[in-house]
């Protein structure tokens, strides 16, 4: 007897804790993550830690950014269960991180990857990437804005690079050293290029950029091609591209397939101008080497070159630049950069960051600018990634140069609507942001309702930023991100809550007002809470009622010397003795719920059901009504009868 005494307490209490997280679900639903954690928390006292209840605390704790608690719950759920969701891993991973516990995260990444691979719940998004998450510099949506630059003539100009407020190009631009036909280059009946410069200012928050000279050098300039510039970060010595001259400097020097193979020259700053360039060693006559680019600490020099032990016609190499000035061996970049395509101009980020451009890897159309972390220190898994518009076009897209510091720079292009030729657009990234404001009122008599607590959430239901509103009502998000789904949530003590759904456009600086309508759980006299439901000739409490009657816990334990009275009312069907007593076990039910959740037995005066002896409209035995019309007659009521006043 004892035996079976005991298996039906179990299942007794077991279907109690079933329901009552059910009850919590709901709640977690509706980003009530505090009642959520409450109802949680009671069922694990009970003996439930399933990994539904773990991950879940450990979720109410995320969303509402209180990390430490929720790495404690998450390690709970994943340490306990080795078969948990990888998702509550990766977020385990994500809470170690923020708490700098770096070798644990590090111990969890590897059992995450290990997961995810085999695990069809993991969800295949950029969210659940741990090669991204372990990057995370920088989170917000970035924008850009770009502009076709002044100096661009009707010719070609490219290849910026800017250093100490002066803008570096080359350009085909007519000049005055242009006397006579030779000098023009017939392959596309424009100037040579030739090296130019210019002075950039900001003046009232623009980019200002003077008229170009060329660059400031009896020796650099030719009256054939030079063109792609890197400087050092000291200012003092000057890379560039320039054709294969003879000894001296006034014939272009063709190999036996008669083509002018492009070298790489050096010159230092002397007296405030550059000195006589220097051939560089690893040049030759039978491939070419151009598009020079310097690595953050000025060690390695990067270029393009055709020698022969590319992977394709054109690829990215680097050779090491010694202390002394004198080169180690080219090395090619491998095949994960070079295809059996292009690869040209190279350009290193002060992060190390690798921009390139080439016409092989997945594009746009002809050459597109690509980034790549393949130059990054500890880098295992490399990637590359194309960097899309504006940045790339249906044409050629290249000689991309950032400022890391200001995330300004410039690329350059031949795309439709230039002025013609290749053109030197500017750019410069932003954060896309706007501002979300609006009012809190009673949903009843549309005034404000000050001091509520607005709750800015992602699309997970992730608590963003939190405020309360104003004496009037008005409460204020700044800085939100562009081209975002945001849920807006605003709660207020023994009101019901409003939440609203939204999604900002991408135009920076918008403002949108969302006002949001709380509705009272007091009017007059009385709690009121949304209808609760019971199954047919039955009085237990389901979960969805226990979930509105945690509005009237709620209010009571805001106003602690409350005392109600419930009553429980029945349409007209059936026999109405029969009604008297069914709806008065609701009634009680109801009491023992309201008990059960800490509500002392003193504060509730009476719990009676009377049945369909009240009705409230025409609805009596034997009048035909609509199932609307029996339902407004079904219903339970909380009256306050003391320990209450407005």
């Amino acid at each position: 007897m004892k035996k079976i005494l005991f298996i039906l307490t179990f299942i007794s209490i077991s279907a109690l804790g079933s329901a009552q997280v059910k009850v919590a679900d709901n709640f977690f639903r509706d980003y009530a993550y505090y009642q959520a954690t409450e109802l949680y928390l009671e069922v694990l006292k009970k003996g439930d830690t399933t990994e539904h209840v773990l991950t879940r605390l450990g979720d109410c704790y995320y969303n509402n950014s209180n990390v430490k608690m929720a790495s404690y719950w998450y390690k709970k759920a994943v340490t306990k269960y080795n078969d948990v969701n990888p998702e509550y891993i990766y977020k385990y991973i994500q809470t170690l991180r923020s708490l700098n516990q770096f070798s644990e995260s590090k111990k969890w990444t590897q059992v995450f990857k290990e997961r995810k691979k085999n695990d069809k719940r993991v969800k295949q998004e950029e969210d659940f990437d741990i090669e991204k998450f372990e990057a995370l510099e920088n989170t917000e949506r970035v924008y850009v804005d770009f502009k076709n630059l002044d100096l661009n003539t009707e010719y070609s100009d490219f290849g910026s690079f800017e250093i100490d407020n002066k803008l570096y190009f080359a350009s085909t631009r007519v000049r005055d050293t242009i006397i006579d036909e030779k000098l023009i280059y017939q392959w596309n009946k424009e100037p040579f290029l030739n090296i130019y410069q210019a002075e950039v200012k900001i003046e009232d928050s623009k980019q200002v950029i003077s008229d170009p000279v060329e660059i400031n050098s009896n020796s650099i300039n030719s009256a054939f091609h030079e063109a792609s510039v890197t400087i050092t970060n000291d200012g003092k010595t000057i890379y560039f591209t320039r054709d294969n001259l003879n000894k001296k400097g006034k014939k272009v020097t063709y190999d036996k397939k008669g083509t002018s193979n492009l070298r790489i020259f050096r010159a230092k700053l002397e007296n405030d101008k550059w000195s006589k360039p220097e051939d560089l060693p690893f040049n030759g006559d039978d491939f070419s080497n151009g598009s020079p680019a310097l690595s953050p600490d000025n060690n390695t020099l990067y270029f393009v070159s055709d020698r022969e032990d590319g992977f394709g016609q054109t690829d990215l190499y680097k050779i090491k630049i010694n202390k002394d000035g004198t080169f180690g061996e080219p090395k090619n970049l491998g095949s994960k950069i070079n295809t059996e395509g292009r690869e040209n101009f190279p350009f290193i980020a002060k992060d190390s960051t690798l921009y390139f451009s080439s016409d092989a890897h997945l594009n746009l159309g002809l050459l597109d600018i690509f980034e790549s972390n393949i130059l990054k220190k500890d880098t295992t898994d490399v990637y590359i990634k194309n960097l899309g518009a504006p940045f790339n076009s249906g044409f050629d897209d290249f000689a991309f140069f950032i400022n890391s510091d200001t995330k300004t720079g410039y690329f350059s292009s031949n795309r439709d609507g230039g002025n013609g030729g290749d053109d030197i657009y500017s750019f410069g990234k932003y954060e896309c942001k706007q501002t979300i404001t609006g009012i809190t009122r009673n949903k009843l008599s549309n005034e404000p309702l000050p001091k509520t607590v607005v709750k800015l959430m992602d699309e997970s239901g992730k608590v963003i930023e939190m405020v309360t509103s104003d004496e009037n009502g008005f409460y204020e998000f700044k800085d939100v991100a562009c081209n975002s789904k945001f849920v807006v949530l605003a709660e207020k003590v023994i009101y019901r809550p409003d939440q609203r759904d939204i999604k900002t456009s991408e135009v920076n600086a918008e403002e949108t007002q969302v006002d949001l309508f709380l509705t009272p759980l007091i009017v007059d006299s009385e709690i009121v809470i949304n209808p609760i439901f019971f199954d047919y000739d039955k009085s237990n409490i389901r979960p969805d009622a226990a979930y509105e009657l945690e509005n009237i816990v709620v209010v009571m334990r805001e106003h602690p010397n409350m005392v109600i009275k419930i009553e429980s009312h029945t349409d007209s069907r059936g026999r109405d003795k029969y009604n008297e007593k069914l709806s008065d076990r609701r009634a009680k039910s109801t009491r023992d719920y309201l008990f059960s959740r800490g509500i002392a037995k003193d504060r509730i005066e009476s719990a009676i059901g009377y049945g369909e002896s009240q009705l409230l409209n025409k609805c009596s035995n034997g009048v035909k009504c609509s199932e609307e019309e029996h339902q407004k007659n079904r219903r339970s009521k909380f009256i306050i009868t003391s320990g209450y006043s407005k």
